[in-house]
């Protein structure tokens, strides 16, 4: 089947591109980073066999895009504006929801313009939905918090659920941190234990609900045949603190990871962001893919790390 990806060619993006292509199906990447290589008049090849890529804005125009909507079976939204990319401003902030918002409404008015619109629109949300909340143990169907995150993925999903209208399945993955060695916060926590600097950040009590990427990849392939429609979590089954985390890390790497990094520190140095990223968290549990039958690769962290790093 035709399946359209918007944000193909970022971390996630790209592993789901390739899988799909793996397995038969026509996908093309809606990117503003596609490679200048002509394949096909409005695409550009990505690199990947099986993959094209249509250059677009990540904005609401929908030029040598939106008629490729038509007739697709399945349209995946994973664009928007990076969270950890830099301290939290007000333009940041306002970039990361008109990034997320505009790119949702422009794949509405692609599906909505479609004569044969696609069965399902599978779009991007995140844990932040709920907001931090200590050791609560939060499922599809817990409420969502009150920050900024957690307003912005409210937002962000009832865009989703508007885009998809009366003729097009809406799924919303609600990922946690994803785990792989090349990129996203796995990358970014290598180099202090490399250094022998690795530790738990503030209390290190806070939960991280984390998923191996190639479990996200599995999972969000999988959500592509079912039937339901609505939020699912896009985390392993068993989260772990903070600190435990640090752990299981620094013995994978053969690193002591005994030094926190301070709370004081990071709200220094991030602001806004590290209370959000690191300093809160939240223990999601995945129940909506359990119940219907989803089986993790990697359920546990130290069953992924071993993976991840052989």
């Amino acid at each position: 089947m035709r399946i359209i990806v918007a944000g193909g060619t970022g971390f996630l993006g790209a592993p789901l591109c390739a899988s799909l292509a793996s397995a038969g199906h026509e996908v093309i990447a809606l990117s503003r980073r596609a490679p200048a290589i002509n394949r096909h008049p409005g695409q550009v090849w990505t690199g990947t066999a099986g993959v094209s890529a249509a250059a677009w804005t990540g904005r609401d125009d929908l030029t040598g895009w939106g008629h490729l909507v038509d007739g697709a079976e399945a349209v995946i939204n994973l664009a928007g504006e990076s969270i950890a990319a830099r301290r939290w401003s007000d333009e940041h902030k306002s970039l990361m929801r008109e990034s997320r918002l505009s790119t949702t409404r422009a794949i509405g008015r692609a599906i909505s313009a479609a004569t044969r619109p696609p069965a399902t629109l599978l779009n991007g949300s995140a844990v932040g939905y709920y907001g931090s909340r200590g050791d609560t143990r939060l499922v599809e169907r817990s409420d969502p918090g009150d920050d900024f995150l957690a307003r912005l993925t409210v937002e962000w999903e009832a865009e989703a659920l508007r885009a998809g209208g009366a003729t097009t399945r809406v799924a919303m993955l609600r990922t946690g941190v994803v785990l792989e060695r090349d990129g996203g916060a796995l990358a970014k926590m290598l180099l202090p234990f490399r250094l022998f600097a690795g530790g738990p950040i503030g209390t290190g009590g806070q939960f991280m609900s984390w998923i191996h990427r190639a479990d996200w990849v599995a999972l969000s392939t999988w959500l592509l045949s079912q039937a339901e429609g609505g939020p699912f979590n896009a985390t392993a089954p068993e989260p772990v603190t903070n600190a435990d985390f640090s752990r299981a890390l620094g013995a994978v790497l053969h690193r002591p990871s005994w030094l926190p990094a301070p709370a004081f520190a990071m709200k220094t140095l991030l602001g806004e962001m590290a209370d959000a990223l690191l300093l809160g968290g939240q223990r999601v549990i995945p129940q909506r893919a359990l119940e219907l039958g989803f089986a993790f690769q990697f359920p546990t962290l130290d069953l992924a790390l071993a993976d991840i790093f052989g």
